[in-house]
């Protein structure tokens, strides 16, 4: 009885990490679906000679096809950080499976947009795409807004067996750079600082950007700093392994040091762009 009672109690642990899995799947199949939507975009790229802003109406879809997956890909990393149980809660699976469908919803839009020759952002041409620029406003706030959820649960619910750099670098990374995010896309997405578009004075054209960014030389760009508060979400995490790894003692007080100079970075370059003064 004892030894039959033991195999069928057997099975308890690896269903709960199976359960503790779950947010998984639809992370992977919102990064396998942009990953699809790159390479027809890519080929699009090298024949279509529509142009949108001065630049090829491809580009759009690829910068967000590259962003989307870094974004997504930074969640299936840093979320195993979370202690197993917390990670099988619900609202944890919420978190994630928001982040997925809407990082979907908007790279289907971005790149059908594309396909038709039209602009995806800053469009109210038709009431069909006034509408739908709308719904992709609060769907990446929902999407951002996932990944401040996670690290919460990052900063509160974390495994016992990692290090404190790891810990508060992708904790406070995802949530600061969330924040900031939302701040950033909300000033530009207003259109209230010399809009509507990211450009503040200069020529309103991305043709002669800042290579493989885009970014305006003649003027101001607000993308600047919302790159710079987006990309928190990888940098802090990257600065905590290091610290685990070269400086455990400091690593704390290393991650709380690089994420006050990330906050400054962000705020240098919005007043910088603010002015009108490209980037460097």
């Amino acid at each position: 009885m004892t030894s039959f009672s033991m195999v069928r109690a057997a099975p308890t642990i690896p269903q709960t990490i199976a359960e503790g899995d779950l947010y998984r799947r639809p992370l992977a199949l919102a990064i396998g679906l942009q990953l699809a939507l790159a390479a027809p975009s890519l080929i699009a790229l090298g024949f279509d000679d529509r142009l949108l802003n001065g630049v090829s109406i491809w580009i759009k879809p690829l910068k967000f096809q590259a962003s989307l997956i870094m974004l997504l890909a930074t969640l299936l990393w840093l979320a195993p950080i979370v202690a197993n149980q917390a990670r099988a809660s619900r609202f944890f699976r919420i978190a994630a499976s928001t982040a997925a469908l809407t990082s979907t919803a908007e790279i289907l839009y971005i790149t059908l947009q594309a396909a038709r020759g039209r602009a995806s952002h800053f469009n109210d041409q038709t009431a069909f795409e006034a509408a739908a620029y709308s719904v992709m406003g609060v769907g990446a706030a929902l999407l951002v807004l996932s990944c401040l959820v996670i690290g919460v649960y990052i900063l509160r619910r974390p495994r016992p067996d990692v290090g404190a750099g790891l810990r508060y670098g992708a904790g406070w990374g995802l949530a600061a750079g969330s924040v900031l995010t939302l701040v950033t896309a909300f000033v530009l997405a207003s259109g209230q600082i010399d809009g509507p578009g990211h450009w503040v004075g200069g020529v309103r054209s991305d043709a002669g950007g800042l290579f493989l960014f885009g970014w305006s030389r003649t003027g101001g760009d607000l993308r600047v700093p919302h790159f710079f508060a987006t990309h928190i979400m990888q940098a802090l995490p990257l600065a905590g392994l290091l610290l685990d790894r070269f400086a455990p003692k400091q690593a704390r007080i290393g991650v709380i040091l690089t994420l006050f100079a990330s906050i400054a970075l962000v705020g240098a370059t919005f007043v910088q762009a603010v002015d009108g003064a490209p980037f460097p």
